[in-house]
């Protein structure tokens, strides 16, 4: 993700991508066969929403 392709988040959307980089780091630490593909799906959804709210903004 290029820096001018980066979204503005709010605060909540900062806490819930904090939550979910944790959620996986600590499912990360289960072994090399977990899948993340649920929480990696989460954090594009998040990313998606700020994008299109700061496409509405302009």
């Amino acid at each position: 993700m290029a820096a001018e392709d980066k979204p503005e988040y709010t605060t909540g959307e900062k806490w819930r991508r904090a939550g979910l980089i944790v959620r996986g780091c600590k499912r990360s630490l289960a072994g090399e066969n977990v899948d993340l593909s649920d929480i990696d799906s989460k954090l594009d959804r998040i990313d998606d929403q700020a994008r299109k709210r700061a496409a509405k903004k302009k």
